[in-house]
């Protein structure tokens, strides 16, 4: 399937064929933890500059569901529950 591609501040158009969708879910997090696992020897800037991190000492943080939570609507004025 071919989609069509902006680029350049909508200035070009090119055709390419539509790639797998990874940026979503479980899916996406699995493709986080690639990245991650290929950079964890590499340092990060950390406090605002002021010290540097292995990348691969980071811990990922697991989801947790939004179940019966409430959510603000409009401008704050509304609200519904999840």
């Amino acid at each position: 399937m071919a989609i069509v591609r902006v680029g350049g501040r909508g200035t070009s158009r090119r055709v390419e064929e539509k790639k797998e969708d990874n940026w979503a879910g479980g899916a996406f997090k699995k493709h986080q933890e690639a990245k991650k696992e290929a950079s964890k020897d590499k340092y990060i800037t950390v406090g605002r500059g002021t010290s540097k991190i292995k990348f691969g000492d980071i811990k990922s943080t697991p989801t947790v569901s939004t179940k019966g939570l409430w959510v603000s609507s409009g401008r704050g004025t509304g609200r519904r529950k999840l």
